[in-house]
């Protein structure tokens, strides 16, 4: 879309043509969802707010007088609607104030509100030669390990953070969406970039970079599928860094810890334990640019019987974080997240 040809819907759209405000609109909604999803953590709340932005801009539309583009005054309303949802809200991250599953370790911050979202609802929206829209969406900075760690900062530095780092605004279009000076940029971005290099994993320093998975990193998650489906202690456990931290989002559970996650999957793979689940199946897709594998269980006919029979159920959604050729960090979700990644709640039997 040439800027001609948006003049004419923002003149059309400010003299109330629906059409020609739903044209326009249209063209940036997927960007604004994925800068509500980095503001907000949850995929639901993004949506919402998305839905907000809009019914506020057809409201407001003829107040915008053309000073920015409007691109950067949709930014505006939607990165308010998420200042004020968080502000409602009160979401804290802290460390988990529970014990672990398993062992013991240091708790990583609890994020409840923490949502995944399938690699599909990321895709670039515009043609590459379209700047600035594609770059808002191909540059993703949407790993989990991000996502947690910049709901630790308070919601203006991270506001400030990612319309920087992660957008790549200058300074002076920042202070203006958010109705600030040049300086309290500056100054909130430099505290906001220290308390994210405290949070963030080891090997993080390109966290705005995104690449393909490599043939051993998909390798590794095959042999993560293999070693659920043969319950083999031994496979996983050749997979998993010493200090690799799972949580489960949004359930007060977590493990620090390789030989503690083990001694939990042992729980659970053991026929004669209370926390057996029954026969593993698993489906490799990918979520938030990471890898993921979807778990399937095919529970005991019978309770303390060792006979499966039926089919395979939904039962958790791991997502994994790979460094130096280990499993670094898992995150486990619901089974309601299937759906959004296209996958089936039910298996066959073999």
């Amino acid at each position: 879309m040439v800027p001609d040809e948006i003049g004419v819907l923002v003149a059309a759209a400010k003299d109330g043509d629906q059409v020609a405000f739903g044209e326009l609109t249209g063209r940036y909604r997927r960007e604004l969802q994925v800068h509500c999803y980095r503001m907000l953590g949850s995929f639901d709340d993004a949506e919402d707010v998305v839905q907000e932005t809009l019914l506020r801009a057809w409201r407001r539309r003829e107040t915008y007088e053309g000073r920015s583009t409007f691109r950067a005054w949709l930014y505006k309303i939607a990165t308010n609607a998420c200042l004020d949802l968080i502000d409602r809200n009160k979401r804290v991250a802290r460390p988990y104030r529970v014990p672990p599953l398993a062992g013991a370790g240091s708790p990583p911050a609890e994020v409840p509100w923490l949502q995944p979202v399938p690699d599909h609802l990321l895709e670039p929206v515009a043609d590459a030669e379209q700047e600035p829209a594609a770059v808002a969406v191909a540059r993703e900075t949407v790993e989990l390990a991000f996502l947690a760690a910049i709901q630790q900062l308070p919601a203006r530095q991270r506001a400030v953070l990612i319309t920087r780092d992660v957008l790549g605004w200058p300074a002076t279009e920042t202070a203006a969406l958010l109705e600030t000076s040049v300086t309290s940029v500056k100054s909130a971005l430099q505290r906001a970039r220290a308390t994210l290099k405290q949070q963030l994993p080891r090997n993080r320093d390109d966290w705005t970079q995104s690449a393909e998975p490599s043939a051993d990193e998909r390798a590794l998650v095959r042999q993560y599928v293999e070693a659920h489906q043969q319950a083999d202690l031994d496979a996983l456990a050749g997979l998993l860094a010493e200090d690799v931290r799972q949580t489960m989002p949004p359930h007060p559970a977590w493990l620090v810890g390789r030989d503690p996650l083990l001694d939990f999957a042992r729980q659970v793979f053991d026929p004669d334990s209370q926390w057996y689940l029954g026969s593993w199946r698993s489906v490799l897709t990918s979520v938030n640019r990471q890898p993921a594998v979807a778990h399937y269980v095919q529970r005991p006919t019978a309770e303390q019987t060792r006979d499966l029979a039926g089919e395979f159920r939904a039962q958790v959604l791991d997502v994994l974080r790979v460094d130096d050729g280990r499993i670094t960090a898992i995150t486990s979700f619901e089974p309601r997240w299937f759906a959004a990644a296209g996958l089936p709640l039910v298996l066959p039997p073999n």
